[in-house]
């Protein structure tokens, strides 16, 4: 795997991975992490990734060692970050894979870029629906900033790490994503990085859960190969949701991962490369036509009926 590189945009600092065959001589895969993670969540599948395609795995602004500046947080914001990173890259399109919050900016950079993305991989993604983990919607909270500053006190923060991690440890679906909650907690001992996931999450969610949707925009994925990955055993985006992918945009792929919860890359990455490479195989790269989308547009979209959606053994 390469070593973390940085580049600097619009005066901020981004930190990125780039792995596998040269620059131009191998599809790009644009892997693009979750809320309060950074590019090493998608350390288990990047080498096999890499033996194939051309990886480009982010620190999103305000998160990892990219800078945290007082800036826009928005899924929209951050799109425009990602397609000014690939363009000073010298990479003109890209197969895009986005993880939870990650997911709602591969959405958008697909929806803003289509001329750019050649196929969109969605994992567990917010943005299909209204339901999401308390513990996320309470960050949207006015305050919430101090309690998270009050949890991540020099000696406070290490109890909570250590009692998240001794409960990773418990067997369990309940347990399963525990111990990347307590990577995040450790993360947040960074006042900037607490401010941005602040900023961050109030532009998505509320109270009542996520505000960002592309279910009014999710006909347009017709366009382009989709494929929708899910963790069965999910506690911070149901797994019911890829349910609403498979009804919202009946031409994409959707699988569940059985035995998997909201990091399947993680939690069965052998099993979640191969579903991707055989996607990738099966799947020739869109390309956009001005005339298509606007028709597209011009059409509106039939919601068809909800149908099963497909599950992976990860046995």
């Amino acid at each position: 795997m390469s070593d973390l590189e940085f580049v600097t945009i619009h005066g901020h600092r981004r930190a990125y991975v780039l792995a596998g065959p040269r620059l131009g001589t191998a599809p790009v895969l644009l892997l693009l992490h979750g809320l309060a993670c950074d590019h090493t969540t998608w350390d288990p599948v990047i080498g096999q990734l890499a033996e194939t395609y051309t990886v480009i795995a982010p620190d999103l602004l305000g998160h990892g060692l990219s800078d945290k500046p007082r800036a826009d947080y928005t899924v929209a914001g951050y799109a425009n970050g990602m397609r000014d990173l690939i363009t000073l890259l010298g990479v003109s399109k890209v197969t895009v894979v986005g993880h939870s919050f990650g997911g709602g900016v591969a959405m958008q950079f697909a929806y803003q870029f289509p001329e750019r993305t050649e196929r969109l991989m969605l994992v567990d993604p917010g943005g299909l629906g209204r339901e999401v983990t308390a513990f996320i919607r309470a960050i949207s909270l006015p305050g919430w900033q101090h309690v998270l500053a009050g949890l991540t006190l020099p000696g406070v923060r290490q109890v909570n790490v250590a009692a998240l991690r001794a409960l990773a440890h418990l067997p369990g679906a309940q347990t399963r994503d525990i111990a990347e909650i307590a990577a995040i907690v450790e993360s947040w001992r960074d006042p900037r990085a607490r401010r941005a996931i602040v900023h961050l999450v109030r532009a998505v969610i509320d109270w009542r859960g996520q505000i960002i949707s592309m279910r009014d925009r999710a006909y347009l994925t017709e366009e382009m190969p989709v494929y929708v990955v899910w963790g069965a055993q999910d506690h911070v985006v149901p797994a019911s949701h890829a349910g609403v992918a498979a009804r919202l945009a009946p031409h994409a792929r959707v699988t569940v991962m059985d035995d998997a919860g909201h990091f399947p890359h993680k939690d069965h990455p052998a099993a979640f490369v191969q579903l991707m490479q055989e996607w990738m195989a099966a799947t020739e790269p869109a390309s956009y036509s001005r005339a298509r989308w606007r028709r597209l547009l011009r059409s509106g979209g039939h919601v068809p009926p909800i149908t099963a959606v497909p599950r992976a053994s990860t046995a």
